[in-house]
């Protein structure tokens, strides 16, 4: 890609210094300070992207006026500079980044007691019968505002049943307590959950072949606001409760990670990677996992178990390996 802006010549030379190696980078301003992080799987490729004509975001064009100088630190994979990205992020809190650095201001969902009107309500910290952590406070308020059109909800028959109201209605004491046992139900196992989105969709359909599109629209938005929360609440579940080795590709070699609890418990470099190796690696791993402790701060750990779940899943079936609590090493 070539440099299209007149840069510096100091930048000009930190440019012809970056690597095409994964890792991340930094934006410095004249001041010293950091202004934004940033990770690449290539990293000269996206450094020299920031200095174009026309770039793709309208942030890039005003952070380049305030780049002074760009630093930069090499990774051995793409996982680990996105764990370092998000690691670095919560630390500076530079100002150009928006995401991953206020994670605080995540909420919870919670299911709340007799009230009349709000069965559901958003709040900041783990309170009882609270679900999350979710990182959008209005997403989650619009979900709550939309499934107040299908209270009560109502278990009969091993299924669920509500009507569509065009403007929710408060519920007396006996009606709430039965939509609140039905909500924890639900928020708490996920077939459960499953089977309100089936009638939902069922619902949908209907409406639909009646013509009433505007009811249909809203059986989806409650549908999509459902997967919304089961994501939230359930997406690392199993990433949390299995042990996981994954071996990825390097330039040297292959790179172990042993994952235990949602965390990378240890990595190495192995140049010829053969079967025993892996073997040694994973009891080596085991032996010390008891004494770890997971970070406690379960807002934070959102963004980092999200970084290891999207690499996961994105990795091919021969590069990860999930261990069962009995498996023999």
């Amino acid at each position: 890609m070539n440099i299209l802006i007149e840069i510096t010549e100091k930048l000009r030379e930190k440019l012809n210094q970056i690597p095409a190696l994964p890792g991340i980078y930094k934006m410095l301003d004249s001041k010293g300070n950091i202004i934004y992080i940033g990770k690449s799987k290539c990293l000269i490729k996206r450094v020299k992207s920031y200095f174009v004509d026309n770039p793709k975001w309208e942030k890039v064009q005003k952070l380049v006026l305030f780049i002074d100088d760009i630093d930069y630190i090499v990774t051995d994979t793409h996982l680990e500079a996105r764990l370092l990205e998000c690691q670095l992020i919560k630390e500076i809190k530079p100002s150009f980044n928006s995401q991953m650095k206020n994670d605080q201001k995540y909420v919870y969902l919670k299911v709340e007691n007799y009230n009349r009107f709000n069965a559901l309500s958003v709040v900041h910290q783990r309170e009882e019968n609270t679900y999350g952590p979710f990182r959008k406070r209005s997403t989650l308020l619009n979900i709550i505002n939309s499934f107040k059109s299908i209270f009560p909800l109502v278990k009969r028959n091993g299924s669920y049943e509500f009507e569509y109201h065009v403007m929710s209605s408060p519920m007396d004491q006996n009606a709430f307590n039965q939509n609140k046992a039905v909500l924890l139900e639900i928020f708490s196992d996920n077939t459960k959950m499953v089977l309100l989105m089936s009638k939902l969709e069922e619902k949908m359909k209907e409406c639909s072949m009646q013509y009433k599109y505007e009811s249909a629209a809203k059986y989806r938005d409650l549908m999509q606001g459902l997967e919304y929360i089961s994501e939230g609440i359930w997406r690392y579940k199993d990433l949390i409760s299995k042990d996981i080795l994954l071996k990825i590709p390097i330039t040297n070699g292959h790179k172990l990670f042993f994952i235990s609890k949602g965390n990378i418990l240890t990595k190495k470099i192995y140049p010829n990677l053969d079967t025993k190796d892996i073997e040694l690696f994973i009891k080596s791993s085991r032996s010390i996992k008891s004494p770890m402790s997971s970070n406690t701060d379960e807002k934070a750990n959102v963004d980092f178990h999200d970084i290891l779940y999207s690499e996961i899943i994105s990795l091919p079936n021969e590069m990860v390996q999930i261990i069962s609590p009995e498996q023999e090493i």
